[in-house]
């Protein structure tokens, strides 16, 4: 088949046909970021005093100390963590745990840091007897795929769902009038 028939067949296609492509190939997206996520995440959970470091999947995360703060409704005791990527820093991370006193509850904030479509999450636990913090640290590779392809999907729905054929209510349009003529018989 001619490159250009092919062509003219592929534009000719109807909206509800690109659609449903794009939408499926978002699938695609969505279920390699879940399996390289599930497949290749790490998780490590240490106990750090201030000063020493975890590695984790080519990150190094220095324990830079602890932080007192107030808000508005809660106490906050955060930690400072400064994350470097072959020696060079790339971002400073603050898990903290936070005190509700009029509810008598309290929270873990976890930190995040995001490069490319990879994230490094840290969360952090209680504070032990000798000084030294649990934390909880995670590396998701290709974690933002799970996102992106769902973003596609939707596109491909709003796309396919644009085609008139399958609005409900549209007329259809006329019969085209065949090309060859019928001869009547003699």
């Amino acid at each position: 088949m001619p490159i250009k028939t092919v062509g003219a067949r592929t534009r000719g296609l109807p909206r509800s046909v690109w659609g449903t492509a794009i939408a499926h190939f978002g699938m695609a997206v969505t279920l390699l970021g879940i399996v390289c996520a599930s497949t290749w995440g790490e998780e490590r959970i240490v106990a750090l005093k201030q000063g020493q470091t975890v590695s984790l999947s080519g990150y190094e995360l220095s324990f830079d100390g602890m932080i007192q703060r107030t808000g508005p409704n809660f106490r906050e005791l955060a930690a400072k963590f400064t994350a470097r990527s072959g020696g060079a820093a790339v971002g400073v991370l603050e898990p903290s745990k936070r005190s509700f006193g009029a509810r008598n509850s309290s929270t873990t904030e976890a930190a995040l840091l995001t490069r490319g479509v990879s994230q490094l999450y840290l969360s952090l636990g209680d504070v032990n007897e000798d000084g030294s913090v649990a934390v909880r640290v995670y590396f998701k590779p290709l974690v933002l795929l799970i996102w992106l392809g769902a973003i596609v999907m939707m596109v491909g729905g709003v796309l396919s769902l644009s085609d008139r054929r399958l609005r409900v209510g549209a007329p259809k349009p006329a019969a085209r009038p065949s090309k060859s003529t019928l001869q009547p018989a003699e």
